[in-house]
């Protein structure tokens, strides 16, 4: 079942964390001609759905960080630099920080994104 679970993450991460939180990272770093509004807006159902599931749980798929957390950690934490911050999403917060936390972390750097983005 976990790895069942595992998949469905993976997919998540070739999906909606692609065309959301991903593109709207694209349009104001890299200045993509994509819909930055739509973008955005898959960002925040993705951050939705991602909330309420981490409000039950350390990682994605249970107690220990798994390919899945990788997979959607990187644009999950760097969705401010595409205009959707993470304010809202207290347990998005907390998972970020868990996955911070773990021996060996080495974060992507942070882009600066112009005053208008």
């Amino acid at each position: 079942m976990a790895v069942a679970q595992v998949q469905r993450w993976l997919s998540v991460a070739a999906g909606p964390l692609a065309s959301g939180p991903a593109s709207a990272r694209l349009v104001t770093v890299f200045g993509a001609a994509l819909d930055h509004e739509r973008t955005k807006g898959i960002a925040h159902q993705l951050f939705a759905t991602l909330d309420r599931h981490l409000a039950g749980s350390a990682f994605l798929v249970g107690d220990a960080p798994t390919i899945a957390d990788v997979a959607l950690y990187s644009y999950t934490a760097h969705a401010p630099e595409g205009g959707v911050p993470l304010d809202g999403y207290p347990s998005i917060c907390g998972w970020l920080a868990r996955i911070e936390a773990l021996p060996g972390f080495v974060p992507m750097r942070r882009t600066p994104v112009p005053a208008a983005a």
